[in-house]
């Protein structure tokens, strides 16, 4: 193994994250010969690169066919994503499609998050990052919106911190931000049919304080068979 792929892995199972300005980020991402080794590396250790154009930071996982030798059967492990109970993965799903599916529909168009009008040459612009583009969403309209259907402030609480500590969101006084790990460890082009058209079709056809109880927490079900749970985080 050379120094830099060597460096890049041990530096990705310290830190979960990097971001993809890194040095060394930046050549795993356009430099094949080096992206082969670093994914030979990790194959052979169980793991892998999970990274993709929308997000500022890459990060580790387990390969899914190690996954039921750690997590043991999938009827016993795909429920417990992250030790999270089935009201905090309906709260990811939840945070996940109000943040991360309207950043991508801004970074799709070309906009930025303060844009106020279509530039008539936007499309020629490189994509802009998820810094610029991901916009936070209210912790008091989240509560108002889903909290009887998420255990109530405390236990909304609770998964809050749970989910800020693992790296999937961000807190900044009242608003709840996009963290690294959001639109990483979600497989987005099933997730997104299954949301937007299924468990939580209701969110983006009428005001959420509409949504009826098990609309919202099917979305546990769903993140059950989307949500990679095999996040190399070594504090874990």
């Amino acid at each position: 193994m050379n120094d830099d792929s060597q460096i890049l892995i041990a530096r990705l199972l310290t830190h979960q994250t990097l971001r993809r300005d890194d040095k060394l980020v930046k050549r795993v991402l356009s430099d094949e010969l080096f992206r082969a080794e670093v994914d030979k590396r990790l194959l052979e250790s169980g793991l892998k690169l999970i990274d993709n154009v929308y997000a500022d930071h890459v990060t580790l996982a387990l390969h899914r066919t190690v996954e039921p030798k750690i997590f043991g059967a999938r009827d016993i492990w795909q429920n417990n994503n992250f030790g999270l109970t089935r009201d905090g993965v309906a709260l990811l799903v939840v945070l996940w499609a109000q943040i991360i599916l309207p950043k991508r529909e801004r970074q799709e168009t070309h906009q930025h998050a303060d844009d106020d009008q279509n530039d008539l040459f936007e499309k020629d612009k490189p994509m802009p990052r998820a810094e610029d583009t991901s916009i936070g969403i209210s912790y008091t309209a989240l509560l108002s919106d889903f909290g009887d259907k998420l255990g109530k402030k405390t236990r909304m609480d609770m998964n809050l911190g749970a989910l800020s500590r693992m790296g999937f969101i961000e807190r900044r006084g009242d608003v709840i931000l996009e963290g690294p790990l959001l639109d990483l460890l979600m497989d987005t082009d099933v997730l997104k049919e299954r949301i937007i058209n299924g468990a939580l079709a209701d969110v983006f056809k009428r005001a959420p304080v509409a949504v009826a109880d098990p609309a919202v927490m099917d979305a546990a079900a769903v993140a059950d068979t989307m949500l990679d749970t095999s996040s190399a985080d070594p504090t874990n």
